[in-house]
């Protein structure tokens, strides 16, 4: 049986030649290529065609997150599972949002991440565990809020967007052609639906969902 084909991108050469080390040493995995920060990961990845890419998160150049959506927009066929220290949700949640394969924290014993490996081998994706209740706990919180937001009416995410760059309602109004009533009573249903009690919350809510400008 062949053994699995991996490259490794990682800024610190300890940290590749540790992680080399582990992963030839049973005869199953083979490291073909490494790379130091994530240009060099892009150009040698094209032409090294490994299976597997570890990736990690805080590289030169270009870090992992930007490798990664490299990758799955030039449809490059490889299995990628970020090998990071970040344990930080918002990493978390904007690597699975792009599409990685998996992701494990170099905190784990080598048996995990030897799982992590044979498991996106197989098409599943690998999370590593005690991220998982965060993770699925986030995206149930991101799903309420996207909820929220598809409730609003193409006039009052307008009328909070204006709120979110801290216009009063006088010149919400002038700004949408409307009654100053009218962007009462907007503001009155936006606070309801989103479930916020004054414009600061809903400011808030607006910018982090990047409510800014509606075409």
């Amino acid at each position: 049986m062949s053994p699995i084909r991996m490259m490794l991108a990682d800024d610190h050469a300890l940290v590749r030649e540790g992680v080399k080390h582990l992963l030839e040493t049973d005869g199953k995995t083979l490291v073909v290529e490494e790379a130091a920060d994530g240009e060099e990961c892009l150009e040698k990845l094209k032409l090294s065609k490994p299976q597997v890419l570890l990736l990690d998160i805080t590289m030169p150049k270009l870090n992992g997150i930007k490798v990664l959506e490299e990758i799955k927009r030039c449809g490059i066929p490889v299995k990628t599972l970020i090998l990071t220290a970040h344990d930080e949700l918002d990493y978390l949640l904007r690597a699975v949002d792009i599409g990685a394969d998996g992701y494990v924290l170099k905190e784990s014993d080598f048996s995990e991440l030897r799982l992590a490996i044979q498991t996106v081998l197989d098409g599943e994706q690998y999370i590593q565990p005690r991220l998982i209740p965060l993770l699925n706990e986030r995206l149930e919180a991101r799903e309420i809020e996207r909820e929220k937001i598809d409730s609003l009416t193409k006039r009052e995410k307008e009328v909070l967007s204006q709120i979110a760059t801290g216009k009063l309602n006088k010149e919400i109004a002038a700004s949408l052609n409307i009654s100053e009533r009218t962007v009462k009573n907007h503001i009155f249903s936006i606070f309801r639906k989103i479930e916020v009690y004054d414009r600061t919350q809903a400011a808030i809510f607006a910018i982090k969902n990047k409510i800014t400008k509606i075409a």
